[in-house]
C-alpha cells in the first residue's frame, strides 16, 4: 500500500492539513505526518523528524514557499513519486528541483482530489 506524508501537519482541527489527514484516513490511505508540534491527528502520529519516514509515495505540502526551503533536501531525499502543492504552496523554484530529481509535481488541492476520486 502506498503512503502519503502530510508535510506541514497541524494539530489545529481548523487547518486544511489537519482536515487532509482525516480525509486520507477516511479514504483508507496509509498516512504519515510531519509538523513542528508533535501530537496525534485521527490516529496518525505527527512527527518532527524526517528520519522517521520511509517508503513515501506522495508528499502533500501545507507549507508556504518560504518555509519549504529548509526542507528541500529532506523531501528530495525521501524520493517520493509525487509532491502535491496545495493552494498557497506553489513554488516554481522547488518544482524544478523536484523534476530534476525525477519526482512528479502536481499543483492541486488534496481535499478536492480525494473528494472527486482523483487522488
Amino acid at each position: 500500500m502506498v503512503k502519503t506524508l502530510v508535510l506541514g501537519a497541524s494539530l489545529n482541527p481548523n487547518r486544511y492539513s489537519n482536515i487532509a489527514i482525516h480525509r486520507l484516513i477516511e479514504n483508507k490511505t496509509k498516512t504519515a505526518a510531519f509538523g513542528i508540534r508533535k501530537g496525534v491527528v485521527s490516529g496518525v502520529q505527527v512527527k518532527d523528524n524526517f528520519t522517521d519516514f520511509q517508503n513515501i509515495d506522495t508528499i502533500t505540502l501545507y507549507l508556504n514557499p518560504s518555509r519549504q526551503v529548509e526542507y528541500y533536501q529532506n523531501i528530495i531525499d525521501l524520493n517520493p513519486r509525487r509532491v502535491i502543492f496545495n493552494p498557497g504552496t506553489e513554488n516554481p523554484e522547488f518544482y524544478k528541483l523536484l523534476e530534476e530529481a525525477g519526482t512528479e509535481v502536481e499543483i492541486a488541492c488534496t481535499l478536492v482530489l480525494l473528494a472527486t476520486g482523483q487522488y
